[in-house]
């Protein structure tokens, strides 16, 4: 079996830089905080970091709204900053993904300070203008995707025309059926490629795929402001032609879409994206048959070499340990979507905080940033204890940007790393299984009939079969596959800090005795019976 690329083998690791480490004592993370804690990302065993935008900013909307797109906000370092960060990783083995934003400026962005400067000037239709509707409002009923905002388009009363956003309105939409924007974002794909940045995750994909007449959405079924055929791939292959000039490079997109089907286009021919981040997954409630009907789904739609990319937490959305807690549940669940996560065929997406089961953050209304309510999965990582460290738990010796969770004494980095039992350490156990196995990595995947409340499938690989199961229930669950009989389980691991021991047993037949506790995800390695001489 030949190995994997890069982007396949390993978990890739979303840091919010604001969030993740301060290195200057200003209570906002930096660039100069991560190099200092890449050990933290190497004990993990992840294969890439992924850093949420660190180009120059306002900040309107935490640097999603980019003034330049070639350089660092001084927030957050220098361009410098970002070279050594790259070099340090590289050095670590690990590789470096930058979150490209081509939907989308800054209106501080000098090229819309130009556009919006005359109707004559040379920039301006590298936004979207447009004149007014008839009854004097905006020209057509798209809304932006921040309920706060309302109409995706705002008046400018210099030049006398609406121009379009699909964010805020500081966010305003480049206009990609000009060439000259296309070939400019270009530009800036191959400016951090030639930095020896190694991917790219891309925001907002959907978004660059506009109908070109601005139909409005009613009385339509389907939406004319995203995804729209076959504008939005086309670009997207003109993307990947500009990113397949360099060797041993990825794309991953923001696929904000949830329709599987339409997703999976965004993978298909081999030519478009090497991932899609998944977002009927991500919104999934906490069952079983529902897991199992996705990852079904993603199996029969898509192409046989496509690859899927799974996750359950970014910046955008409340926390795992919060989002499926029930009744206390929430960090057992948290251990077993790292557990889900890694023993699925596709590459793990970790936001960071999930490998300390982080749950969101209490925000008082005094302390809110964020226009669209996400400031409590945001929150700092606390990386000692408040008791040894102060206030700042490690993060920061000043005041942090975003309270802490109140469970910073015991979830944080330095407790936690001394709990063999902790779900730090079970993460980091699981990125080491996942080094070990070929099966886990780019072996085959077959999903299993377990019962009503167990999600259960097999990774096979040369010389290994590993069954991986979830229990979804409140209560113990048997775990009886009937279609893998003749076999005894070693268990690799086990997300039930009570579980104990991991010696062979018969168990996974159709009287199997092996049970599976509330909330418990396994991962078992199948040993055939030997046979008698």
């Amino acid at each position: 079996m030949s190995s994997p690329p890069w982007w396949q083998r390993g978990a890739v690791y979303q840091v919010y830089p604001r969030s993740f480490a301060d290195g200057d004592g200003d209570g906002v993370g930096d660039l100069r905080g991560l190099r200092a804690h890449l050990d933290h990302l190497a004990d993990l065993g992840v294969t890439a970091v992924w850093l949420s935008p660190v180009f120059t900013s306002p900040m309107v909307d935490a640097g999603y709204d980019v003034a330049d797109f070639c350089d660092v906000d001084p927030v957050f370092g220098t361009l410098e900053d970002l070279d050594g960060l790259i070099a340090d990783c590289h050095a670590r083995g690990i590789r470096v993904v930058l979150d490209w934003v081509p939907n989308h400026s800054s209106d501080q962005h000098p090229w819309f300070l130009a556009s919006r400067s005359s109707r004559d000037d040379p920039r301006r239709d590298w936004y979207v203008w447009r004149d007014s509707a008839p009854d004097g409002g905006p020209p057509n009923d798209w809304r932006s995707e921040f309920a706060a905002a309302g109409p995706a388009w705002s008046y400018d009363e210099h030049t006398g025309q609406w121009y379009l956003h699909s964010y805020t309105p500081q966010q305003p939409d480049l206009n990609w059926d000009n060439p000259e924007v296309e070939a400019a974002m270009h530009d800036v794909v191959r400016f951090w490629l030639d930095r020896g940045v190694d991917g790219l995750r891309i925001d907002a994909l959907q978004r660059l795929g506009k109908d070109p007449l601005l139909r409005s959405n009613a009385g339509s079924d389907r939406r004319h402001d995203q995804d729209w055929e076959p504008v939005a791939h086309e670009r997207l292959r003109g993307i990947r032609r500009v990113v397949d000039e360099y060797q041993d490079r990825m794309i991953v997109g923001e696929v904000y879409l949830l329709d599987q089907r339409r997703v999976v286009d965004y993978l298909s021919g081999g030519d478009q994206l090497h991932m899609a981040h998944n977002f009927v997954f991500l919104h999934l409630p906490w069952d079983a048959a529902a897991f199992r009907h996705v990852i079904a789904e993603f199996e029969a739609l898509a192409e046989p070499d496509a690859w899927p990319a799974w996750f359950l937490g970014n910046h955008d959305h409340s926390r795992i340990a919060t989002r499926y807690d029930d009744g206390g549940s929430g960090q057992a669940r948290a251990r077993a979507v790292a557990l889900m996560l890694t023993a699925l065929r596709g590459t793990p997406f970790l936001y960071q905080g999930d490998e300390l089961g982080l749950p969101d953050a209490e925000i008082p209304p005094g302390r809110v940033v964020d226009v669209d309510g996400r400031d409590p999965g945001r929150a700092p990582l606390p990386w000692r204890p408040p008791s040894l460290a102060g206030p700042g738990a490690g993060f920061t010796t000043g005041e942090p940007w975003l309270p802490l969770v109140r469970e910073a004494e015991q979830l944080c980095v330095e407790s936690q790393a001394a709990d063999p039992c902790s779900t730090l350490s079970l993460v980091r156990r699981l990125g080491e299984l996942r080094a070990e196995s070929a099966a886990l990595r780019s072996g085959d995947q077959h999903l299993l009939d377990a019962g009503p409340d167990v999600l259960a499938w097999l990774r096979t690989g040369p010389g290994e079969r590993l069954l991986a199961a979830v229990n979804f229930a409140t209560e113990p669950r048997p775990l009886i596959v009937p279609g893998i009989p003749g076999a005894r389980h070693a268990v690799l691991v086990s997300t039930d800090p009570e579980r104990t021991g991991t010696a062979v047993q018969d168990g996974t037949g159709p009287r199997a005795r092996f049970v599976l506790q509330p909330s418990e995800a396994v991962l078992l390695e199948l040993v055939p019976h030997a046979r008698p001489t």
